[in-house]
């Protein structure tokens, strides 16, 4: 179990100076996006959602301006207009990405997306961009020449951007771009769950260089915390029937030890030293309350070698989504 009391322990975003807090508020959700999670947000409940997350001791906020192609971050910055600004010690991380209806990559639509960025959040100054989903695009495109990377560090060097991450699927990818030097967090998403493993050599590498490792999704996009008969889905996708059947068997574990089989999903993410930071998405304002109780359940030790030995995957769970 990890000990988490009311204020929350801080821990350095890699080497950014930053400081975060072990959660992290995914507002994917709230940018309204049924296509991905099968269910709406209205804007009053995004707000009161976001409300209650900066009520919180949570100080670590993610989202992307691809999220609802851009309504999520409206969402962030209509509620930042309402409280005065980023709060201090908040720390809100972004994502510059391709153009939504066309793939558009190059560098001049990174550009746009940042200065929309910058609008929509109603902010002069981004703490943290990420590049987001890379595997739309090539290497070469991302680091050569007027791409995306050397766009951001203009950025940077103008003082509009602070720091630059990596954010995406494929692990093999993600790696190759931890190993260039050029990031100091990278973002991984669905591959290091209870049910998932692949990002186990990413999270080896980028500890091994002193770059953050930001985990995203550590219910599988849902499944893990509302169960497989509410929610069966995984990735963002029908989850296969064998997946199923592993979540009804880790679900029938944790019951055997009074353990909900989310906070064992969540916590499986927060007792790894390699990773910063966990991002958990949310939709309604008692998930946050709900998130910080589901950190603080105690968890029986022998618990995690009985959930080992229902199974889990290392291949890559979103190898066929784009196809």
């Amino acid at each position: 179990m990890i000990d988490i009391p009311l204020s929350l322990p801080r821990r350095p975003l890699g080497r950014t100076g930053f400081q975060v807090t072990p959660l992290c508020v995914g507002c994917a959700p709230l940018g309204n996006m049924p296509e991905t999670f099968a269910y709406s947000v209205a804007e009053d409940q995004a707000i009161a959602t976001l409300l209650e997350a900066f009520r919180s001791p949570i100080n670590f906020f993610d989202t992307a301006a691809i999220y609802g192609d851009g309504e999520s971050e409206r969402r962030i910055g209509k509620v930042l207009a309402m409280i005065g600004g980023l709060p201090d010690g908040v720390v809100l991380a972004t994502k510059a990405d391709r153009d939504a209806a066309t793939g558009d990559f190059s560098g001049d639509q990174i550009r746009r997306s940042v200065e929309r960025s910058l609008t929509l959040l109603g902010l002069d100054r981004l703490q943290f961009v990420y590049i987001h989903d890379p595997e739309h695009t090539t290497f070469e495109n991302v680091m050569g020449k007027g791409g995306p990377l050397e766009v951001l560090q203009r950025f940077q060097a103008e003082g509009v951007i602070a720091h630059i991450g990596i954010s995406g699927g494929p692990i093999d990818m993600l790696i190759r771009y931890v190993e260039t030097g050029a990031f100091m967090a990278v973002e991984t998403h669905n591959r290091y769950t209870l049910l998932n493993r692949s990002a186990e050599p990413l999270l080896d590498v980028a500890v091994s260089r002193g770059v953050a490792v930001v985990n995203a999704a550590p219910y599988g996009s849902g499944i893990l915390a509302k169960g497989p008969d509410a929610y069966a889905r995984y990735a963002y996708q029908d989850a296969p029937p064998a997946l199923v059947e592993r979540v009804r068997a880790m679900a029938a574990v944790c019951q055997e030890y009074g353990v909900p089989l989310a906070a064992a999903a969540l916590q499986f993410s927060l007792r790894d030293p390699r990773i910063t930071s966990t991002v958990v998405g949310v939709s309604k304002p008692e998930r946050i309350a709900a998130t910080l109780d589901l950190a603080r359940v105690p968890i029986p030790e022998d618990l995690w070698q009985r959930l080992d030995a229902v199974g889990f995957d290392t291949n890559d769970p979103e190898e066929h989504r784009f196809k």
